[in-house]
């Protein structure tokens, strides 16, 4: 497929095929917004290769700001002179690199020789710090230049990496030797595998201070480089962003541009020990815990301990520095989706998720889950930084969902009990090994669990399966009123949450009730759990495997659970957010096991801030953006953007306008006014319907499927096929309904959200509270749901139309639909050809005329 080159203003973009007009509008606007540093809004429906074009208009954008850098550095380092006195003018990709001190910082009156002196010392700086990345770049790339054209360098690396292995293992044999019939006595003897069982001796950050081991530090500063200008990609499953890969190694950037794909340690773990934990949290654990002993062990052999210990745990085969080196190259090379960088770690015996993250300051394009960039820990521990680059959020039409899912909390009774109870034996076992501090904070936490539990109304130390609640409901409280009514206001709950994560207790406390079983505990803390380790028991997973049913997998092989101590801290995290961005909610049911504390999450903009606020351009796109207004007010405004730096964009479909045949319908056959509140249906028996479980929806997609192409057969029975789906179900998003699999699209009824539940009720008043009330429109909170409603019908009737020569015709069948506010959030290219048929005659014949003047199915 040859390339053509596309201009638009004077602007480049090269293209695998001449683009539609639409896709030359989208590149031309898409340019003008990351080169202006604004915030965009696109909207491309289905169909009309919108990653195409975000992939060609970006990428055009980021050629043309480096060849520009490159020439504006050349000039520099050739005058030697930089034009500190013009700041206004300075180009902006020298702002990253030029740390200007504030003239607020310096003193009044200061001298105007004082004031010469540090310019010139800030040009010289400058020069210094553009020629140093001048030879890190050019070292850089005759490094991937020698890769790409000599292919035993990874043989070398790996017979490099069984040296050492070997190495190493002849060391082990000969210090287990030396230290044969050495050191004292333990404290008390342990069983085998304990020891790593028990945690360290913890330091906070203020004691610790700077103390990281060098050895970390400089390994990791010989991997680390200059974050170059950048663009992240983001969507929303690993499915979307190997599908948008696979776009950029067809397109014309395919060959010259530093991709790295990233991902989960669950998605990119190699280590199949760790990996078979299942549980994202607890490879995610492991791994830590492992990258630690390394550094550890390097430490602890220098030291002679005072008395003998188990050996510490085996560090990871897969990190080692020569070869992330020689992955992180590889990775820059060429284009990679995730499997494929598996691939490339499994052979080289290096981590993929490390050696991604290492390649990501020289790469060009970044492309994750947008959860991984939206959750500002995962964002850090994943080296992403976002000063001065471009974040693209493909698929964003859920996007404020996102975020407050990311950063809500829910935690049962039951987990409340369990988690107390696995703490409480682990410090019975354990205790006169912990250190004071240890022992401090696992009392908090015993503490803090209790209380929860008590304000459900219930009793820590009963079996909560057997507690009925004398108070049931829901009750939402601010952050504040919760704290002061669970009577833990005087716990700094940002000291515990840190202690949790640099401790790993949650880690610790799973081996041992791996170990244990969570019934090892004295006869004292015996006598008092009576009657609960069997409901203990029966919430903790077996440690072998229950039969998988045939037919089941899919759904039935789930990752062992984690601690329920991982899942609570979680809801302590969110007990830090600011008291006016979040609520908390008390559900009492029957049973103290079924009750819940939940944290909701009312401003998702509090975490998108930091965000819009470090980023050059942020461009939030999507095949159906409607209703943007969302976005506007919810997200922005709250994150503090200001209205002129948001540009929205959207254009229309690729298909002729005859190709769709919108209709409202008002009344049905009987003249009766089509208004479905609630509806209730017998259904024939031989309909497709969508599948209760998720692994079923292939089947049914294929029987479904099979099905519409029998029914041009000659003299055959079956006319046609229908599919019943739930809206917001499995079939309403993500699955490609195209050519005779979608003709017609009915949409029952509108899908409104149950405006009785509590936490819908509270957003709602959050946003009226919040947001300014515009005359002549409906308050935000009411706003809110109708928005949502109109969400869930965009994206569901968006399913047919999948391709320029596509054609279906599209049902509302609801009068609602016909009034101007509802009919204005429609997306564009479907509101403009939208016919509002009061009676049902006029509606049923033009659907029959459309569909007789189209071919029926082939």
């Amino acid at each position: 497929m040859a390339n053509k080159t596309q201009e638009d203003g004077g602007i480049h973009f090269p293209f695998p095929f001449t683009p539609y007009s639409i896709q030359k509008d989208f590149m031309a606007e898409l340019y003008r917004v990351l080169d202006a540093g604004k915030i965009g809004i696109f909207e491309s429906p289905t169909g009309t290769g919108k990653s195409l074009s975000l992939i060609c208009g970006a990428l055009s954008w980021l050629r043309d700001f480096e060849q520009k850098k490159h020439q504006e550095e050349a000039r520099l380092l050739e005058t030697g002179t930089v034009p500190l006195s013009d700041r206004k003018d300075q180009p902006p990709f020298l702002s990253s690199s030029f740390k200007e001190t504030p003239d607020t910082l310096r003193p009044a009156g200061e001298p105007d020789w004082v004031t010469q002196f540090v310019q010139k010392k800030e040009e010289r700086d400058l020069v210094d710090r553009l020629k140093e990345e001048q030879v890190r770049r050019k070292k850089r790339e005759e490094r991937l230049q020698q890769i790409r054209h000599n292919a035993q360098l990874k043989y070398a690396a790996k017979r490099m990496r069984r040296e050492e292995e070997e190495m190493e293992r002849l060391l082990h044999l000969s210090r287990e030797m030396l230290a044969e019939g050495t050191g004292t006595e333990p404290l008390e003897q342990l069983e085998c595998g304990d020891e790593e069982l028990v945690l360290a001796e913890y330091e906070s950050d203020e004691e610790k201070g700077a103390a990281r081991g060098v050895d970390e530090e400089e390994e990791e500063e010989d991997l680390e480089e200059e974050h170059i200008t950048k663009i992240y990609y983001c969507s929303r499953t690993h499915s979307q962003l190997a599908q948008f890969v696979h776009e950029v190694q067809r397109s014309p950037f395919g060959k010259d541009t530093r991709l790295v794909s990233l991902g989960s340690r669950q998605n990119l773990c190699i280590n199949e020990d760790v990996k078979n934990l299942g549980s994202a949290q607890l490879i995610n654990d492991r791994c830590m815990e492992m990258q630690r002993s390394k550094h550890e062990k390097s430490r602890a052999e220098d030291e002679k301990p005072k008395r003998r210990r188990q050996e510490h745990q085996a560090a990871c085969p897969f990190y080692s520095y020569e070869q992330l080196q020689l992955l992180r190259d590889e990775v820059l090379v060429g284009v990679k989706d995730i499997e494929q960088l598996v691939s490339l770690g499994k052979e080289a015996r290096a981590c993929p998720y490390y050696g991604s993250r290492f390649a990501i300051p020289a790469a060009q394009l970044v492309v994750l889950p947008y959860q991984m960039l939206l959750h500002g820990a995962t964002r850090q521990a994943a080296g992403i930084r976002l000063q001065g680059q471009v974040v693209v959020i493909d698929e964003a039409h859920n996007l404020i969902d996102t975020i407050t899912g990311i950063y809500s909390a829910e935690v049962s009774g039951s987990q409340f009990c369990q988690a107390h109870s696995q703490l409480l034996q682990y410090m019975e076992r354990y205790g006169k090994r912990l250190k004071a501090k240890n022992l401090m904070y696992i009392k908090q936490l015993l503490y803090l669990l209790e209380q929860f539990v008590t304000v459900l109304g219930g009793n820590i130390k009963q079996n909560p399966n057997t507690q009925s609640l004398s108070q049931t409901g829901t009750e939402l409280k601010t952050i504040n009123d919760f704290l002061f009514q669970s009577q833990i206001d005087n716990i700094n709950l940002f000291k515990v949450r840190r202690y949790c994560e640099k401790s790993m207790v949650s880690r610790k406390l799973f081996g041992f009730t791996e170990r244990y079983g969570t019934v090892l505990a004295s006869s004292r803390e015996q006598s008092r759990l009576a009657g609960f380790q069997h409901f203990l028991q029966s919430l903790q997973p077996a440690l072998t495997e229950t039969p998988v049913p045939h037919g089941d997998e899919g759904e039935a092989r789930v990752p062992r659970s984690a601690s329920p101590l991982m899942h609570i801290e979680g809801f302590l995290a969110a007990l830090t957010t600011a008291n006016q961005d979040g609520r908390v909610i008390l559900n009492r049911q029957g049973s103290l096991s079924q009750s819940s504390l939940k944290f909701l999450l009312l401003n998702p903009a509090v975490h998108f801030a930091q965000v819009v606020k470090e980023c050059r351009a942020v461009v939030i796109a999507g095949g159906t953006m409607q209703p943007v207004s969302d976005f506007r007010e919810q997200l922005l405004a709250c994150a503090g953007v200001e209205a002129e730096r948001v540009v929205e964009f959207s254009c229309g479909h690729v298909i002729p306008p005859d190709n769709i045949l919108p209709l409202v319908i008002c009344s049905g056959p009987s003249s009766q006014q089509l208004e479905f509140t609630y509806q209730k249906r017998e259904l024939p028996q031989m309909i497709f319907q969508e599948p209760k479980r998720a692994n079923q929806v292939e089947q049914v997609l294929l029987e479904y499927s099979r099905c519409i192409k029998c029914c041009g057969h000659v003299g055959g029975t079956v006319t046609g096929a229908l599919l019943l789906s739930v809206v917001g179900g499995k079939m309403s998003e993500g699955i490609n309904f195209s050519d005779d699999l979608g003709r017609c699209v009915v949409m029952v009824g509108m899908p409104y959200p149950n405006i009785k539940s509590p936490e819908l009720q509270e957003k709602m008043a959050y946003l009226d509270q919040t947001l300014p009330r515009i005359p002549g429109q409906a308050p935000p909170g009411k706003a809110l749901v109708e928005n949502l409603c109109m969400k869930a019908v965009n994206q569901s009737i968006g399913r047919a139309i999948r391709h320029q020569k596509d054609f279906a015709s599209i049902v509302l069948l609801d009068q609602r639909y016909a009034r101007p506010p509802i009919l204005g959030k429609l997306p564009a290219w479907i509101r403009d050809r939208v016919e509002v048929k009061a009676t049902f005659g006029p509606a049923f014949a033009a659907m029959r005329k459309f569909h007789r003047e189209r071919p029926g199915p082939s």
